[in-house]
């Protein structure tokens, strides 16, 4: 008899660890007796476990769905950390290098009429940038002309406009 008792346990708690990642996709409140129907229940065995026996596998469950939702709760953070420091590469490109060599894209809204020193470049994306070389280029003009910035060695950026092969020296200002 007492046999018996311990391989239904046992069985039990393979089940148990078996449905645990179940288990902590809810909330588990209570023991075993009020999560499951008195057929379930009679079904899974436990009506044969002592009260003894029937506290400690509930402990031990407890212990188990605490244990995965604290798992959980831990892959949920890190997901919203690494979701919050790629917002952060993304907006700040420009200002510091990220590491990547990826360029910016985006469109210059308006009318573009050529580089120029001092130059402002103000981005669909709100970025602004501002031309420090000396490169010119003169009656080129376009309208709502796609760009890319693309970062050059030293933390130099440079700004190329679709359609024309000339390359201006930039730096972001905002």
């Amino acid at each position: 008899m007492r046999f018996s008792r311990l391989r239904l346990l046992a069985s039990a708690a393979v089940l148990l660890c078996l449905a645990t990642p179940a288990l902590a996709q809810r909330v588990v409140e209570g023991d075993l007796q009020q999560q499951m129907s008195p057929a379930e229940f009679k079904a899974a065995g436990l009506d044969k476990l002592s009260p003894a026996e029937l506290t400690a596998l509930n402990g031990w469950l407890q212990g188990k769905v605490a244990a995965a939702s604290a798992d959980a709760r831990e892959q949920v953070l890190e997901q919203a950390r690494e979701e919050g420091r790629q917002e952060v590469i993304v907006k700040n490109r420009g200002f510091f290098d990220f590491g990547t060599k990826e360029p910016i894209t985006s469109t210059l809204p308006g009318e573009f009429r050529g580089f120029g020193k001092g130059r402002k470049y103000v981005l669909a994306n709100a970025q602004e940038w501002e031309q420090t070389d000396d490169t010119t280029l003169s009656g080129v003009r376009k309208t709502d002309a796609s760009v890319s910035i693309a970062p050059g060695v030293a933390g130099v950026w440079y700004l190329r406009v679709e359609g024309v092969n000339t390359r201006a020296k930039v730096r972001r200002t905002k």
